[in-house]
């Protein structure tokens, strides 16, 4: 497929090279919705494939929630066949239960993990643009997210935390949504208009449709740029921290349990040591606080994660009130220690949450 070399197309080559997401000659699955960021992301990496020695191929993701849905899968197929690409479509079940934006973002990168595995590809490319950026960056915050949640949409990352690959890949995210539209026009690509993407219901449809041109026309023009250049500078210091946080738990983190150097999903097993937690910085305590939950799947709120790093300079046989499962934090002999509430001795009344 020839095509004119533009100026979108020199800097999709350059962002490739200078930020390595796909090595000359891999094998990449594109998630291809059928919309205008994912048909101007193929036509870009259809157009650099020959600089590139790729393999492509496409995967499109049903969730069967409008009528038309079927129709739109048919679509892909029928230019994947125009593009000579292999695609495969993955249709949701009645049993997969699909309720939330949030199930359906995971079913789809379930579904592409299992592709690109079954498959042997060691990529999977999306069309998330500057513009979904910017979008998720404000529909982070208006949620209360850290800058875990403000950084979202980062350039690379693992499909699956198991295992590498595949990798999940965002080459666009130095275009904006404007700027793939005028590819689609150029090429005269032909978009299917998603009709979820106009539903008011959605918070992220009003964020696109309703706050940003707002923001635009009354206090900053460029704001859809300087949120997309924000959440990229947040991406650098998650980055440092989370190397920090990596040093201070080989520090302060301890398994107590039989096998001291496996890694624990019970957050019965750890101790933290108070005075290594002591010496670090609150961003560096909340960071390791946070980690470990994850780990051990205990959900926590800002408030209840404030309790258990007050522990952090509390007195012996002081404790946290009760975390998830009846778990609470507490104070013995310079660490702290996590155990069923039923099984603490006497303890000091819990540690202030203000």
């Amino acid at each position: 497929m020839s095509s004119p070399w533009s100026p979108i197309h020199a800097r999709l080559h350059r962002t490739l090279r200078q930020r390595q997401l796909l090595p000359s000659g891999c094998r990449a699955i594109l998630a291809v919705s059928g919309g205008q960021d994912s048909l101007a992301l193929t036509r870009l990496l259809l157009d650099l494939q020959p600089k590139w020695q790729w393999t492509l191929a496409v995967a499109h993701c049903d969730h069967r929630w409008r009528p038309d849905s079927a129709d739109n899968a048919a679509h892909v197929e029928r230019l994947s066949q125009q593009w000579h690409l292999p695609c495969w479509i993955a249709t949701a079940s009645s049993t997969d239960a699909i309720a939330s934006e949030a199930a359906a973002r995971q079913w789809r990168y379930r579904q592409l993990t299992a592709l690109a595995q079954t498959h042997s590809f060691s990529h999977v490319v999306t069309g998330h643009t500057a513009s979904d950026r910017a979008e998720t960056l404000l529909y982070n915050l208006m949620r209360g997210s850290g800058t875990d949640g403000l950084q979202a949409l980062t350039w690379c990352r693992r499909l699956d935390p198991s295992s590498e690959p595949p990798w999940l890949v965002r080459p666009l995210l130095d275009l904006f949504r404007q700027e793939t539209a005028a590819i689609c026009a150029q090429f005269d690509l032909p978009v299917w208009e998603d009709s979820t993407n106009f539903d008011q219901r959605y918070a992220r449809n009003r964020i696109r449709s309703q706050l940003l041109p707002h923001l635009k026309t009354t206090f900053n023009g460029g704001v859809e740029r300087h949120l997309a250049q924000t959440a990229e500078l947040l991406r650098a210091d998650v980055a440092c921290l989370e190397s920090l946080v990596d040093g201070l738990w080989q520090e302060a983190v301890q398994i107590v349990g039989a096998n001291i150097a496996a890694n624990s999903s019970r957050l019965l097993d750890y101790r933290l040591c108070q005075k290594s937690l002591q010496a670090a910085p609150l961003a560096l305590q909340r960071r390791l606080l946070r980690r470990l939950l994850q780990q051990t799947e205990t959900a926590i709120s800002f408030e209840g994660l404030n309790t258990v790093v007050a522990l952090i300079t509390a007195p012996n046989r002081s404790q946290s009130p009760p975390l998830r499962g009846g778990i609470v934090g507490y104070v013995e002999s310079g660490w702290i220690a996590f155990k069923a509430g039923a099984d603490l001795p006497q303890s000091r009344p819990p540690v202030n949450e203000s």
